[in-house]
């Protein structure tokens, strides 16, 4: 059996080419059947198998001023996007309007006008700011999604599911004073259209979902993560409420699920609830399906036994 000539450690588990030939490993090495080849011009120990594995096997071949856009942003920065990722979605590399955009299988170059996305880095992968990201997606996302995102790039919670913690702080102002820097661009009516919509404190896309699922059917907004207080003490914080009619809906992701402590005090907080008059509904990804009928038939008796 053949053994394969090491390669340098520095290079880590995936690398460009160029990179390899600076080390002084030379063609017939960096071109064995042994390394994997995700990307023209970047060789792998091993096949990348999620969505960042391929983020982080692109980073060595970027040149200076290239940086990840669009969808692939947006993916990094943890905003929820209503398509799932699959490996047959190409990664989003952007540079200045000027400069010349890769062009290579499973990259989608794109050019953004000089100032209009600011850049960060995410670990040692550079990337366009969270709202940069979302206005180059946003002629994709129709009107739920478009709300299910703009909550997620304002929310000051920290127990949403999925964002990037490093992520920098954004409120509806700054969303609408870069509207006014952009311009004109796809999509930019439908984010102006979608603002009014827009609240604070939001914990979870469902209770996006579940909040406009509920308005679109006539039924008064809820209130957001209102705090519950009995006794002169706060009982429970709810996803969402009706305080008039002591009402309220409670979304169960799987992790209500999956965590014996959170199903533990999931019937805690119930039975405090129920003890203070309160009706609970608890709703579930199932509850959403096919237009949400029947929940919004649920709510509407509670609201009517009130």
């Amino acid at each position: 059996m053949r053994h394969r000539i090491p390669l340098p450690a520095e290079l880590g588990a995936h690398f460009s080419v160029r990179d390899a030939e600076a080390s002084g490993v030379g063609r017939k090495r960096h071109s064995a059947r042994d390394l994997i080849r995700p990307y023209a011009g970047v060789r792998a120990a091993e096949a990348p198998a999620s969505f960042v594995e391929h983020v982080e096997c692109y980073v060595p071949r970027l040149r200076p001023g290239q940086r990840f856009a669009g969808r692939t942003a947006l993916r990094l920065w943890g905003i929820p996007f209503p398509v799932h990722w699959t490996t047959a979605e190409p990664l989003d590399v952007a540079v200045d309007t000027g400069h010349s955009p890769p062009r290579t299988v499973g990259i989608r170059g794109r050019r953004i006008a000089s100032g209009r996305a600011h850049s960060w880095e995410i670990g040692r992968v550079p990337v366009v700011d969270p709202v940069a990201a979302f206005f180059l997606c946003a002629a994709e996302l129709t009107r739920v999604p478009m709300n299910v995102a703009l909550e997620a790039l304002i929310t000051a919670a920290d127990n949403y599911p999925g964002l990037h913690e490093g992520r920098p702080s954004v409120d509806v102002e700054r969303i609408e004073q870069r509207l006014l820097e952009w311009g004109r661009f796809p999509g930019c009516g439908r984010i102006r259209r979608a603002l009014p919509r827009v609240r604070e404190g939001v914990e979870s896309p469902k209770e996006t979902e579940t909040r406009m699922l509920l308005v679109d059917a006539g039924l008064p907004e809820p209130e957001i993560q209102h705090v519950v207080r009995a006794a002169g003490r706060a009982i429970a914080r709810v996803d969402l409420a009706y305080p008039q009619w002591r009402i309220a809906i409670e979304y169960e992701g799987d992790g209500h699920r999956t965590s014996r402590e959170q199903w533990r005090t999931d019937i805690r907080r119930q039975r405090d609830l129920e003890a203070a008059g309160w009706i609970v509904i608890r709703v579930t990804e199932l509850d959403l399906r096919d237009g949400g009928a029947a929940l919004v038939s649920l709510i509407r008796r509670a609201i009517s036994s009130r």
